[in-house]
């Protein structure tokens, strides 16, 4: 175990994951993001961004799918060595998810360990990408539980184990669900909603999701005091 002494903590940069249903613009928010960025497709939605000039695209080939741990370990650890990559985007968590779950119950003699194994595995990597200090965006789809009567809080959560949610997003700054209401983008970051939200980057709940990354200055108004009328 290594120490820090009060005022030396290390710095890292920010970690941010956000979920939502197909169509809500998870993949375009990688936009917003300043630097060159390395995008890890696992659901080749990566329309959104192709005509960008600065994001680097891997996705996935038939032979890597049994070895999907080792090629994704592989592949990460370059783009978090790399000096040229600044933001490394794992797009679509949920898939990933399917891959890996898929390819443990294939080796696994014993299924009851399935979870667990694949709880850790995303634990380990969500530590790489922590200790990176590069900045961090990954997506995933979400699961609306109103089918299930659920319709006030707690409503929305993560389509991902819930566990190995908890495993991989405990180490993310900023954990959100994006949603379209009224034609316009929103992202809810309030953890009282018991939507499976957190905001350790500053104290906004609710924010419009083309704001994820820099809040727009709000503006402001002067008010001019009343003039007094002179004495005549």
């Amino acid at each position: 175990m290594r120490f820090f002494t009060p005022g030396n903590f290390p710095e890292h940069h920010n970690m941010y994951f956000i979920y939502g249903d197909g169509g809500t613009g998870k993949t375009s928010l990688l936009k917003q993001f300043k630097g060159n960025k390395a995008l890890f497709s696992f659901d080749l939605s990566y329309n959104a961004v192709k005509d960008t000039g600065d994001i680097t695209l891997a996705v996935l080939e038939g032979t890597d799918i049994p070895i999907i741990q080792r090629v994704v370990w592989d592949n990460l650890v370059a783009a978090v060595n790399s000096p040229n990559i600044d933001v490394i985007c794992l797009d679509n968590v949920t898939a990933l998810q399917n891959y890996v779950l898929d390819n443990i119950e294939h080796a696994a003699k014993d299924n009851r360990q399935n979870y667990n194994a694949m709880q850790k595995w995303f634990r380990d990597l969500a530590t790489l990408l922590r200790r990176s200090n590069k900045t961090i965006y990954a997506t995933a789809h979400a699961i609306d539980k109103g089918k299930n009567g659920i319709d006030e809080q707690g409503r929305y959560e993560a389509d991902m184990n819930i566990k190995t949610f908890n495993a991989f997003t405990s180490m993310f700054d900023l954990v959100g669900r994006i949603y379209i209401k009224d034609g316009k983008r929103w992202i809810d970051l309030d953890p009282e909603q018991e939507n499976h939200a957190k905001n350790r980057i500053d104290d906004r709940t609710l924010i419009k999701a083309e704001e994820l990354v820099e809040a727009k200055p709000t503006e402001e108004f002067t008010v001019e005091e009343p003039k007094t009328k002179k004495a005549s």
